[in-house]
């Protein structure tokens, strides 16, 4: 059996410990966030300083809740209602009393399975 000769304090976390929707707070990242797609609305164009695209609100659920989503530009044509998908190192947000989820900039959206 061979062990892994890097020592603890020098290894990478590769994969982050999954989230719940219960442990999200407002305006704090997400590391990774794995949902049901509910529901998916109709897409809008937004114009802004820093995003001119489509945008489309959608609500997710996992084993402790509900949540709002935001799906942006190629995310909305590539997921459906059904899938499970992932979200990692994203961002939660509140939004008239709720909470909302999406990549952002930076982060990414799996699909794990329809």
């Amino acid at each position: 059996m061979e062990r892994n000769s890097t020592p603890p304090e020098t290894r990478k976390k590769i994969i982050h410990t999954r989230q719940k929707i219960s442990e999200l707070k407002a305006n704090q990242p997400i590391q990774r966030l794995e949902l049901v797609l509910l529901r998916i609305y109709p897409q809008r164009m937004v114009y802004s300083e820093h995003y001119v695209g489509p945008v489309a609100a959608a609500c997710g659920r996992d084993e402790t809740g509900l949540v709002g989503v935001v799906l942006w530009g190629e995310q909305i044509q590539r997921v459906q209602v059904g899938d499970i998908v992932s979200f990692e190192s994203g961002w939660c947000r509140e939004r008239k009393g709720e909470l909302v989820v999406s990549t952002g900039r930076n982060g990414r959206l799996s699909i794990l399975g329809r």
